[in-house]
């Protein structure tokens, strides 16, 4: 939505300036009534979604290896969440829940609460767990597809173990990608600068309509201003998947590639729009490239009639293809233009 919309609907007009025909007829809009305005839409927005953010406990155990034997260790973490079901489904990131062996969720109003994983999908750092109980406040989801740069936005988590803090800024960018912890690309991602810290992951982005637009997910260390949300379109379609089948299933095609450099001469004789291409440096065994022919020392240059040029260009396609459908793979052995079809399978991970 325009954020100047938003304002003019809070800031009471102000008459014209006295004065003759000369005068200006357009509205003054004194500072401090900007600034409430302003603190209107955040104040506004905190009332609205605040209920509904929950801090996460999670504790991980293992045994550290010394030189004088195995030793057990227990290792507490802390992260965010946003409640997005009345009955007690609350979406956060997957690096905060992964492998824990034990979670608790704060709720808002102060009560603690055991809680089990759902599900969780790493490739997009993103998680669902469930508390058992009823009647909780769930936040609104807006549509990260209409954010637009400059637009108002707030954060709410626990950065370093302070509950429900509110941060503030504005949409930085869009379209941004981020590498998961699976080694695929967060495509879309918002950047903002609502100073998020450690303890914020999870937490919700709202927009000043106290519409959640995005998860917080990410900050670059020793960086001022450059925080980073999964937009939530994707979350939603996320989470919907792990809460129907307690993980995302995305198509695997089971090689190991590199970005490598064309030949420009024979670039140009097979028409290919760019000049890399994804060589092919291993195929797993009993995979759907093996069974299709694919060799170590192909390179890819096109997905179902789409230029690739990166391995991450090939997550991306796989990611929106059926499983067990057909794609035609375009590669390039030997300088000689080849098109292989390739039964996808379902990817492990």
């Amino acid at each position: 939505m325009n954020n100047l919309n938003n304002f003019a609907e809070l800031v009471p007009a102000v008459g014209p300036s006295v004065g003759g025909a000369g005068a200006s007829s357009g509205p003054s809009i004194d500072d401090d009534e900007a600034l409430d305005a302003y603190s209107r839409t955040v104040v506004g927005v905190v009332d609205k979604v605040g209920p509904a953010v929950v801090k996460i406990s999670a504790l991980h155990r293992g045994v550290a290896r010394t030189p004088r034997g195995p030793v057990p260790f227990e290792a507490p973490g802390a992260g965010s969440g946003v409640i997005i079901a009345p009955d007690g489904y609350v979406l956060t990131n997957s690096h905060v829940v992964h492998e824990a062996t034990q979670l608790e969720v704060t709720l808002a109003d102060g009560r603690s609460l055991p809680a089990r994983l759902v599900g969780e999908d790493p490739a997009t750092d993103l998680a669902v767990i469930r508390i058992d109980a009823t009647g909780l406040p769930a936040a609104t989801l807006g549509d990260s597809d209409r954010l637009r740069v400059g637009q108002l936005v707030v954060a709410i988590g626990n950065p370093l173990g302070f509950q429900a803090t509110v941060t503030a800024g504005v949409v930085s960018a869009l379209g941004r990608s981020l590498r998961g912890q699976s080694g695929r690309l967060i495509e879309n991602v918002i950047q903002t600068d609502a100073a998020l810290n450690p303890g914020n992951s999870g937490g919700l982005l709202v927009d000043s309509r106290g519409r959640v637009v995005g998860i917080n997910t990410a900050i670059i260390q020793g960086a001022q201003g450059i925080c980073f949300a999964v937009p939530v379109n994707t979350a939603r379609w996320v989470a919907g998947l792990l809460i129907r089948d307690g993980r995302v299933q995305r198509s695997f095609l089971g090689i190991s590639g590199e970005t490598r450099p064309l030949n420009p001469r024979i670039a140009r004789e097979h028409g290919l729009p760019n000049s890399t291409g994804v060589g092919v440096v291993q195929v797993l065994a009993g995979s759907p490239a093996e069974r299709a022919g694919l060799r170590v020392g192909d390179v890819i240059v096109s997905f179902d009639g789409v230029p690739v040029r990166t391995i991450d260009d090939v997550h991306r396609l796989l990611t929106g293809v059926a499983i067990g459908s057909t794609a035609r793979l375009g590669i390039l052995r030997q300088n000689q233009r080849i098109d292989l079809a390739v039964a996808l399978g379902v990817a492990t991970e």
